[in-house]
């Protein structure tokens, strides 16, 4: 669906992260987007990296995507170029 890598930068006990998640597996995006756990060093390391301060966050290869609602948009033009 998508050339780039995607990756979403969450936390287990956080609801916006969970909302997230429930909409990558519902879509059946899972072959698609690797989640990463941020309080894992090495996930933390690489949230750091990309910019990342607040979770969920989605990078796309190139940027850094913060918030369930931005999150879900992008997701969703993946979706959309999928089909085309």
């Amino acid at each position: 669906m998508s050339p780039k890598p995607l990756e979403l930068f969450h936390r287990l006990d956080e609801p916006r992260s969970a909302r997230v998640r429930r909409w990558v597996v519902d879509h059946g995006l899972l072959e698609v987007v690797r989640f990463r756990n941020v309080v894992y060093p090495e996930a933390a390391s690489d949230f750091a990296a990309r910019g990342g301060a607040e979770t969920p966050a989605l990078w796309d290869g190139e940027r850094l995507f913060t918030g369930a609602e931005l999150i879900v948009a992008r997701l969703q033009a993946v979706l959309d170029i999928g089909r085309s």
